[in-house]
């Protein structure tokens, strides 16, 4: 059974930070590239950030460039989403997911999908 688990999330001040895992059972992925997504409260799901198969490339939504950094361990079957200086418009439920293509951000490009982790930011 492939199972996608993320963790890391919680409530922060601005300004601060915070680290989100997604961790792989069931199945290996480091033959695709794997996204994250954010949803809040009212509004679509939305791209936040994606790294390729090799972890060398990744790419991000402008809203968060430079402040939030994706990573992936393969040895591990995991992810990371490195959030800095959050603010409050961050503030929403954060899933990863199994892509099928690298650089596709529409959700329905994705397959496998955690159950999502909230983060909830502060101001």
């Amino acid at each position: 059974q492939v199972q996608l688990v993320e963790s890391g999330g919680g409530l922060v001040q601005a300004g601060g930070s915070l680290r989100l895992s997604c961790a792989a059972s069931g199945r290996t992925f480091s033959n695709h590239p794997m996204g994250w997504f954010r949803q809040a409260p009212g509004k679509e799901r939305e791209f936040v950030a994606a790294i390729d198969m090799s972890g060398g490339n990744t790419v991000y939504t402008d809203s968060v460039k430079g402040r939030f950094t994706t990573s992936r361990d393969k040895a591990k079957n995991t992810v990371y989403l490195q959030m800095n200086s959050l603010k409050p418009e961050d503030t929403a439920v954060y899933y990863c997911a199994v892509g099928s293509m690298w650089q596709r951000f529409p959700p329905t490009d994705y397959t496998y999908w955690g159950q999502g982790t909230q983060v909830t930011v502060s101001s």
